[in-house]
């Protein structure tokens, strides 16, 4: 019987507490696809990150929810980048992992922020709010007072994105099988859906991520979509480059996503989504 250590971190953290938990497994190279999903599923996180030796990148990574292998996952990056920085693994600078989404960056900082490249966005399908709202337990007519698309994006995994109006974000009420078959048509992850914050706040949304076709019915810090989110408002709302998402709010779980978008005119050259993390414990598991 093989026995697997799994560090649990907690990725996207606010003032060192929330965040989104993520299992990362290093040394993962023995390991099979089938031990690793049986893996993800004992820790029961949304997503497990599994690091192995690469031979011309600084490592590959492969990310398993409970449900089976995804392409990408941003806050697990987040997460075993960070851990390979508290152990002392890493010194602060710029790492290479190849994901099944391509072959990324990650920049560590010398204070322990890390930031990671995505994908340049693929601009998917609209959908109307009659699409929508019976997704969300929102009717259409509120949806559409945001005059703003509703449209699939992806810097990794495709996500819908969703404008709400101001204070209906808090009340949106998911209908996850409603979700997961639309997903499932349209080949989407989920919903990310978000409301603008005002001029004073220090964020420029505030988010919620649905994504029941995974297993997740709502996830408290979501990587891969905010790299998306930010796309998104540079091309439709304005045109600064560098933004502070919060999520998990509806959760009691509050994470802060920073992301940073590089554009010569409307042209999107480089996307980076980042923050901190945190270890919050260890998990030995045994492989039969």
């Amino acid at each position: 019987m093989e026995e697997v250590t799994v560090d649990l971190v907690n990725a996207f953290t606010s003032n060192g507490s929330g965040g989104n938990p993520a299992g990362v497994v290093l040394g993962a190279d023995n390991l099979s696809d089938e031990q690793k999903l049986a893996i993800a599923k004992k820790v029961g996180y949304s997503e497990t990150a599994f690091v192995s030796d690469d031979d011309t990148e600084d490592f590959q990574v492969s990310f398993y929810t409970i449900t089976g292998e995804v392409d990408f996952c941003g806050h697990a990056t987040l997460a075993t980048f960070s851990l390979m920085f508290q152990k002392c693994i890493l010194s602060p600078g710029q790492y290479t992992q190849r994901t099944k989404a391509g072959v990324l960056t990650v920049d560590i900082q010398s204070d322990g922020k890390v930031m990671m490249q995505q994908r340049l966005p693929e601009w998917l399908g609209n959908y109307s709010s009659e699409d929508i709202a019976p997704l969300v337990g929102i009717d259409k007519d509120v949806l559409e007072r945001v005059n703003l698309p509703f449209q699939a994006v992806s810097t990794g995994l495709a996500d819908l994105i969703l404008p709400v109006p101001a204070g209906y974000l808090d009340v949106l009420r998911p209908n996850h099988d409603a979700i997961t078959e639309f997903c499932r048509k349209h080949n989407l992850v989920g919903i990310h859906a978000f409301e603008l914050c005002g001029s004073k706040s220090d964020y420029a949304a505030s988010c919620r991520n649905f994504a029941p076709l995974f297993g997740i019915e709502e996830e408290s810090a979501t990587g891969s979509s905010s790299g998306a989110l930010a796309c998104y408002l540079t091309r439709y709302h304005n045109t600064q480059n560098v933004y502070l998402f919060e999520q998990g709010r509806a959760m009691n779980c509050r994470s802060e996503i920073s992301a940073r978008v590089d554009a010569v005119g409307s042209q999107i050259k480089v996307i980076h989504v980042g923050g901190t993390a945190q270890l919050v414990g260890i998990k030995q598991i045994n492989l039969e």
